[in-house]
């Protein structure tokens, strides 16, 4: 099946510049098809087939990017920000160019898996509230947690605007005066664990986010690092769909 699109579109979506630059350096002469020099940029292409050079250098196409970062605290999960450090800010150029966004958010103290990719599709599904996919977490909490905020979770938490949380899993690790557990939500409120805990009494401390769907945490990335997904994740995310 052919993949046709606008030469200037390709390259624009590729990080080469605005679709009027793109123009600009197409009618130079400064790109080719196929090793034939072509001077309008409204040529239909099919770059997944043919070759595109740019001032003589091969372009390689891709279409999407998907990225998984573990994010540090510290950082805030958005695309700009004036005065403060955002996870783009730790990603380099070459993967910029193509414009990805944050699927969901993880506040400015969280830490742990987020995905980055410039597939809006992607993106609006994992993050819809109607699709209710699993995000996992790992949390340490002020207070001893108890069956009894497992029953709670299991029924859900009215949060204290009023609003009662879909129904979440906690499963306790350790119960002490700090204690350790992990929490699956089908859902991202503002903050909701937090307030899931303050509701039941308790304080989280140290909250890191470990899966979505069925995309695990690489946990030999740091914190600020961060890698392509491999081949068989992205077709396990894009199963989702």
């Amino acid at each position: 099946m052919s993949n046709l699109q606008r030469l200037d579109k390709v390259l624009a979506n590729m990080g080469y510049g605005s679709r009027k630059d793109v123009k600009k350096m197409i009618k130079s002469g400064a790109v080719e098809i196929e090793d034939t020099v072509v001077l309008d940029p409204e040529m239909k292409i099919d770059p997944e087939v043919q070759s595109i050079k740019v001032n003589g250098k091969e372009v390689v196409y891709r279409k999407y990017i998907y990225l998984m970062l573990n994010k540090p605290q510290g950082v805030i999960t958005a695309t700009e920000d004036m005065n403060q450090h955002t996870v783009l800010d730790l990603i380099n150029e070459e993967y910029l160019k193509f414009n990805p966004s944050p699927v969901g958010r993880l506040d400015k103290y969280t830490e742990g898996l987020l995905l980055l990719t410039n597939d809006g599709t992607l993106n609006h599904y994992l993050t819809s509230p109607k699709k209710e996919i699993d995000k996992e977490y790992y949390a340490e909490v002020y207070g001893r947690v108890t069956k009894s905020d497992v029953e709670a979770f299991r029924e859900g938490i009215v949060l204290d605007d009023g609003y009662k949380t879909l129904p979440a899993e906690l499963e306790i690790l350790e119960e002490s005066q700090v204690s350790k557990v992990l929490v699956k939500i089908k859902e991202g409120k503002f903050h909701q664990i937090k307030r899931m805990f303050q509701a039941v009494g308790k304080k989280v401390i140290y909250l890191k986010r470990l899966r979505i769907g069925n995309l695990k945490l690489d946990e030999t990335l740091k914190p600020g690092e961060y890698r392509e997904l491999t081949e068989d994740e992205v077709k396990a995310l894009l199963n989702l769909l």
